[in-house]
């Protein structure tokens, strides 16, 4: 059973930094492309940063850009998403996922996912 967890997400002030985890259960990640999403209140979901399965290369939107790292470790499963520099418009929940079908490169990785994880809030106001 293909399960995503993840953790990390809190308040922290403008200008600071969360890592965020997705750990992997049921499943290896090293084929599977891999992607972090994001929903702010009344606001449809939108992509963060992905891993695409077809060539490795990873990809972010352009709000993220420059402060956002998106990396995984395949000895622990786990994929990461660290986040430098938030601002209080990164404020929202914070969703992995992940699917074996392979998606293409650049924003095409945002598209075509069949698992999620629940979630994760982060909250970022002084």
């Amino acid at each position: 059973q293909v399960q995503l967890v993840e953790s990390g997400g809190g308040l922290v002030q403008p200008g600071g930094s969360l890592r965020l985890s997705c750990a992997a259960f049921g499943f290896t990640l090293d084929d599977y492309a891999i992607g972090w999403f994001r929903q702010a209140p009344g606001k449809e979901r939108e992509g963060v940063s992905c891993i695409s399965n077809s060539d490795g290369s990873t990809y972010y939107a352009d709000s993220v850009k420059g402060r956002f790292t998106i990396s995984r470790s395949n000895a622990k499963n786990t994929v990461y998403l660290q986040m430098n520099s938030l601002k209080p418009e990164d404020t929202a929940v914070y969703y992995c996922a992940t699917t074996p079908r392979r998606l293409g490169s650049g924003y095409a990785c945002f598209r075509g996912y069949d698992f999620w994880g629940q979630g994760t809030q982060v909250t970022v106001s002084s």
